[in-house]
């Protein structure tokens, strides 16, 4: 009797051991087709990529319509990918009014869409593979006449950086056959 309590015993053990793998079959088999590899994510962006010259350019323009001036600044340390900063030096006292309002016209009339919310002090605007962040200047007074903005340009990736070009193949020089 011992004996078929144990062999008893044995098989509910056995059941059980199989029920387990049974379900972690059928559990992995259930989650296998999610988890494939999908390949790359698709951008964040849509649309072709956009040069860093056509940005700025945009940029540029969209600001000066509300008064900004902007000023590309040389890049400090090379190589710098998709990064470009752009000045300007509007008076201290309409400093945040003139950023707030050439950011929404770079929205309205420009194609720029709202950027990630990065705070009350800063504002943000994004087109295709580029985002344009500024810092407010604030309230604080100010005996200065001006105040100087800062845009920071960045891009998603390394395809909007300037490509360096090659220089001309030297031409052959073909030696005279003679006929």
């Amino acid at each position: 009797m011992n004996e078929a309590r144990r062999a008893d015993g044995i098989v509910r053990v056995g059941w059980g051991r199989l029920g387990l793998v049974a379900l972690v079959m059928v559990t992995a088999g259930a989650c296998a087709h999610p988890l494939r590899d999908l390949g790359p994510l698709p951008p964040r962006f849509s649309g072709p990529p956009l040069p860093a010259d056509a940005v700025v350019a945009d940029l540029t323009s969209a600001m000066a319509e509300q008064g900004l001036e902007l000023k590309r600044q040389p890049p400090v340390m090379q190589p710098i990918e998709c990064h470009e900063v752009l000045t300007a030096e509007p008076p201290t006292a309409t400093a945040d009014a003139s950023l707030k309002a050439a950011f929404a016209r770079a929205r309205s009339g420009h194609g720029w869409q709202a950027g990630p919310d990065m705070g009350p002090e800063m504002l943000s605007i994004r087109k295709n593979d580029w985002t344009a962040t500024a810092s407010l200047t604030g309230t604080r007074p100010s005996e200065l006449p001006t105040t100087q903005v800062v845009i920071s340009l960045l891009c998603y990736g390394a395809h909007s950086k300037p490509v360096p070009s090659t220089p001309p193949s030297a031409p052959s020089a073909q030696a005279p056959t003679g006929s």
